[in-house]
């Protein structure tokens, strides 16, 4: 097919905010590398909104989602993707894309299908350990895939797979502390805690750090990102303890104010704590609710010497306020081994990829 003489990319992916930060961490350098830029997304999904804040042109689609389980929905959302499929066909042709970086989620699926049919390279990012159900669906027609976790790359057929770490924001190194401990009206003589479940908080943590408050606030102080809705009024004068539903660009603040983090173990959130090199307990979702991803993800990091873990199964106040003391006790050797890591941020290792690609 007749390409744009100017590079022209074409960027997807969605579902979670993990599915979208690295394509926006992309973002400056491509456009300095002279790319014009697009986007397709789902209709109403969370990368529509970022995208959008971001001035990039935004085709959305009809996506679906293919579930492990049982699901009257598993009925009607083959229809969805087929559509999506149909519509991706019609935009990369009306786009001419040189190059597809595809982050996964559902709604990256049809693009990569339609990606073969228009003979355009697709190159695609598995940022967890085992690749997710979507990309596997994908990797087939993809030119290249970049993995996050170095062990990934055995568990990828025909050669295709590289390693890369995960594009992430440069801007999160250029936080203030200072700015971070004002957001949250804290001083500057006790170290900060900041809690983080992910876009949509997590629940069992949520419980788990506000039962441990009154020992938790004894020596720090806690910046709790919730998620939304999940505020809990009644805690808003507990001196030390700071709630904030969803941080967007006040995130790079309010990581060069932490001093630990406790948070979930998804990846794109695991290569941010890397990249600042920040002592850190993770309390991966368990196997009731996930694939077991994050569990293998904070596996990964534990053995590194990069994080302590806390399995779910055992959170509770006595464990959370044991493995806080610990971390803060070992947190020099948190961070040498961090300091130390490779890749720590893959945003040239993916650029470079993407630039090898483009046709």
């Amino acid at each position: 097919m007749t390409r744009n003489t100017e590079k022209t990319i074409v960027l997807t992916g969605g579902g979670t905010a993990g599915h979208v930060s690295p394509n926006i961490a992309l973002l400056p350098r491509l456009k300095e590398l002279g790319y014009n830029i697009h986007y397709i997304g789902s209709y109403d999904g969370i990368e529509r909104g970022l995208i959008e804040a971001e001035g990039i042109p935004y085709h959305p689609i009809s996506s679906g989602k293919l579930r492990r389980y049982r699901s009257l929905k598993n009925l009607s959302d083959p229809f969805r993707v087929l559509r999506g499929f149909f519509q991706s066909i019609g935009l990369l042709g009306k786009l001419k894309p040189n190059v597809i970086f595809s982050k996964g989620g559902f709604v990256s699926v049809p693009v990569a299908l339609a990606s073969r049919l228009r003979k355009i390279p697709c190159v695609i990012h598995e940022c967890d350990m085992t690749p997710g159900l979507a990309n596997k669906l994908a990797m087939p027609f993809a030119a290249r895939v970049c993995t996050n976790f170095e062990e990934t790359v055995a568990q990828i057929k025909g050669g295709k797979a590289v390693h890369t770490g995960t594009p992430i924001r440069e801007s999160l190194a250029d936080g203030s502390k200072e700015a971070g401990l004002a957001l949250c009206g804290f001083t500057a003589d006790k170290p900060v805690i900041m809690v983080t479940g992910g876009s949509q908080g997590a629940g069992a943590i949520n419980d788990a750090v506000r039962k441990a408050l009154s020992e938790l606030t004894a020596d720090f102080q806690i910046v709790h990102l919730c998620g939304s809705g999940k505020a809990d009024d009644s805690l808003n004068e507990v001196p030390g303890y700071h709630q904030i539903e969803y941080a967007s660009s006040e995130m790079k603040d309010l990581y060069a104010a932490a001093d630990i983090i406790i948070s979930r173990a998804g990846a794109n959130t695991l290569a941010e704590i890397l990249s600042l090199s920040i002592p850190n307990i993770l309390i991966p979702l368990p196997l009731s609710q996930s694939r077991g991803d994050q569990i293998l993800n904070a596996a990964s990091f534990e053995k590194k010497g990069y994080s302590c873990v806390l399995p779910e199964e055992k959170l509770n106040t006595e464990t959370l306020v044991e493995a806080v003391r610990n971390t803060w006790e070992k947190r020099e050797a948190y961070r040498t081994a961090m300091l130390q890591a490779p890749d720590k941020n893959g945003l040239d290792a993916v650029l470079k990829i993407i630039v090898e690609e483009t046709k």
